[in-house]
């Protein structure tokens, strides 16, 4: 397996920082964060706002030779290109793949909005499995794989659900990332049954942990339990046997890291991560 960096999870570096941390800490490659994203409302480089490690998406085909310099300068290979474009918004969808070919990277995350229960979810699902099929119609034109990827509060939040909403997609041009840190939120499944569901689809595994916490007690006096992100060691997720299930299933590709929590210093977690994974794997 080779492993690479979410640079969603390193807000503190510029590109140019991040890519010889990286490349110096072992890691074989590194999956940019492509957004246009506030400013941190508390100044202070964030995770999701303010992030020093982003490309704007609006600039994103301006920047393809300053990627390509970055990444290339470190010897560092980009295994997906980490946009935050949803399936409901084609014209984004084709801008990100267009980019993706400049940049030589065969694989584009491509979101799915929020699921909000106000509406029926069989409406929601049927919306959003049409517009993936357009999205799928777009990778296969540039010759490129959209991954949607498991995540809470989606319709795709399982492996079951994720293996249901690309059924009858071409493999080739659509694939799923595997998420187990977002499963420990919503939709978590045995590892082995989750990657076999996935079959063909299987394109790519993201790698972060998080836990449940007391939040609270609500007035009836039951405990109130929220999730949240936690290091890589200390989380619900069995980093172990995550890694046993992909030998078993027989995946040996990427694996990007990306560490939410704020327990240790940045290069101190991202070292200790690459340790930590080459050592479970």
């Amino acid at each position: 397996m080779r492993f690479s960096v979410c640079t969603a999870s390193t807000p503190e570096w510029t590109p140019d920082e991040a890519v010889a941390e990286l490349a110096d800490a072992g890691y074989d490659g590194v999956e940019w964060r492509i957004v246009d994203q506030d400013p941190s409302p508390a100044g202070r480089p964030g995770f999701w706002a303010g992030n020093r490690c982003t490309w704007p998406f609006s600039g994103l085909l301006d920047d393809v030779a300053a990627i390509l310099r970055a990444t290339g300068s470190a010897g560092l290979s980009m295994p997906v290109l980490g946009t935050y474009v949803c399936c409901d918004r084609p014209d984004d969808v084709d801008l990100a793949m267009r980019a993706a070919v400049a940049l030589g990277v065969g694989q584009v995350r491509v979101t799915v909005p929020r699921y909000e229960p106000t509406e029926s979810y069989r409406a929601v699902w049927d919306r959003r499995r049409a517009e993936y099929a357009e999205v799928a119609r777009l990778a296969a034109r540039h010759g490129v794989r959209a991954l949607v990827e498991i995540h809470h509060m989606t319709p795709v939040l399982s492996p079951h659900a994720a293996a249901a909403f690309v059924d009858g997609l071409d493999p080739r041009h659509v694939g799923v990332v595997h998420d187990a840190g977002n499963m420990v939120y919503e939709g978590w499944a045995p590892y082995r049954l989750g990657l076999e569901v996935l079959g063909d689809h299987l394109a790519h595994v993201h790698l972060k942990n998080a836990r449940w916490a007391r939040a609270g007690t609500r007035p009836d006096g039951s405990v109130d339990w929220r999730a949240e992100m936690s290091p890589l060691r200390d989380g619900v997720v069995d980093v172990p046997a995550l890694f046993a299930a992909l030998r078993q299933v027989g995946y040996d590709g990427w694996v990007s890291l990306e560490d939410f929590s704020t327990e240790q210093p940045l290069a101190v977690r991202v070292r200790d991560n690459l340790t930590y994974a080459k050592a479970s794997a």
